[in-house]
């Protein structure tokens, strides 16, 4: 009787084990923090969401997870867009790098692994784009891509 209760019980174990094996990823799917801006900043980043284009640097969107329309992504390794997020404190410093791209303003930030952040200036959401390591190659060509679309949806000017 004891063998008996061992196997019913394992029975639902391997089950379990088997049911969560199947959901896990093993993909890449790529991940974004979505950001939590006020009501105007959300309006502007929904507007961008829908100007964006299907392609950066060559690459087909693919959003990260969670789905958000503040938050989009292209290519694996993910090039990675989020909308509304705060001021990056290194836009305080004068010696900070920057770069103006077909009209937009960006601060540009080396991280230690190689990649680039990036983030709009002067304009009424902050914009951040992020560049992984692998694709830092074509430069500033996933802002080439991206220019306009910003500048059709978040108008210039500071951001609150």
């Amino acid at each position: 009787m004891n063998f008996f209760r061992h196997r019913l019980l394992g029975l639902p174990a391997l089950v379990l084990v088997i049911t969560v094996a199947g959901c896990s990823s093993a993909d890449d799917s790529a991940s974004a923090a979505v950001p939590g801006p006020g009501s105007k900043v959300t309006k502007l980043c929904r507007n961008l969401d829908e100007a964006l284009p299907s392609k950066v640097d060559g690459l087909s969107r693919e959003d990260p997870e969670p789905a958000s329309a503040l938050t989009a992504g292209w290519g694996s390794p993910a090039i990675i867009l989020r909308c509304g997020v705060t001021r990056p404190t290194a836009m305080n410093d004068p010696d900070a790098d920057g770069v103006e791209v077909n009209g937009v303003g960006w601060l540009l930030q080396k991280r230690d692994d190689g990649s680039f952040r990036l983030t709009t200036t002067l304009r009424k959401a902050y914009v951040e784009v992020s560049i992984p390591k692998d694709r830092t190659a074509d430069g500033m060509a996933p802002l080439v891509d991206l220019a306009s679309s910003i500048k059709k949806a978040i108008p210039e000017g500071i951001a609150d």
